[in-house]
């Protein structure tokens, strides 16, 4: 390491940064060496989990599930002229039918269960702004559809605490992933939300185990609240 290089890593430690590999490196790492060709991307957003995978080098298909029209309509623009990516407009959960979700005023703290006190606490200026009426799927029924059998699939759920429901709807997908990826609260977000301990212990029952942790949301108070587990077959 070069004199600059570490006077400029010094400098940024002072003010309170670190310069680190990013995460994702490690998980690109891990998908390839379980020949991962198919990443299904559950609460997909605008698309920024399926751009982080294209820009660490992941070439193989992603679908992306969004059920909410405006983050969806800048989802199909993102993944429009890629061959390999598609988006559904739909949320998955245990039974499919029709559900209204709540609208946060950050779009990304969404959920189809109520916000707890313990996220307004750490967040004042995320609330509930509204709700949207939404269609919901469950995975078992169309992953026919989205996978061939002989698919090395990784399942990514960021779904703001409807993650045991979108598993619950995905027990026969879920003997055939190679890899999942979940949002671990480590205190409760949303009313009836699954926390780290209930999401471990999924994971583990369903034959994975954890090989990374990323980080994710903390509080301004610098209270950790969540992170996401990554999981393999080993």
């Amino acid at each position: 390491m070069s004199r600059l290089t570490k006077a400029a890593l010094m400098a940024a430690y002072r003010r309170g940064f670190e310069i680190r590999r990013h995460p994702a490196v490690r998980r690109h790492n891990m998908l390839t060496a379980h020949d991962i060709d198919l990443v299904i991307d559950v609460g997909a957003a605008v698309g920024g989990y399926g751009t982080q995978l294209r820009l660490f080098g992941y070439t193989g298909r992603i679908v992306s599930f969004e059920p909410m029209a405006e983050p969806y309509a800048e989802l199909a623009r993102v993944v429009a002229g890629d061959s390999s990516w598609s988006a559904r407009q739909s949320a998955l959960g245990a039974e499919a039918g029709d559900a209204m979700i709540n609208v946060a005023s950050n779009s990304d703290s969404s959920s189809l269960l109520p916000m707890n006190s313990t996220h307004t606490d750490a967040e004042p200026s995320v609330g509930i702004v509204g709700q949207q009426a939404v269609k919901v799927e469950r995975l078992d029924d169309v992953i026919e559809e989205i996978a061939s059998p002989e698919s090395r699939i990784f399942l990514k759920i960021d779904a703001q605490g409807f993650e045991r429901e979108v598993l619950a709807g995905a027990a026969k997908t879920l003997e055939r992933c190679r890899g999942l990826q979940l949002e671990l609260s480590f205190v409760p977000l949303y009313d009836g939300g699954m926390i780290i301990n209930d999401a471990i212990a999924l994971a583990y029952d369903a034959g994975f185990q954890m090989v990374g942790i990323e980080q994710g949301w903390a509080a301004p108070s610098g209270q950790m609240l969540q992170a996401d587990g990554v999981f393999f077959r080993l």
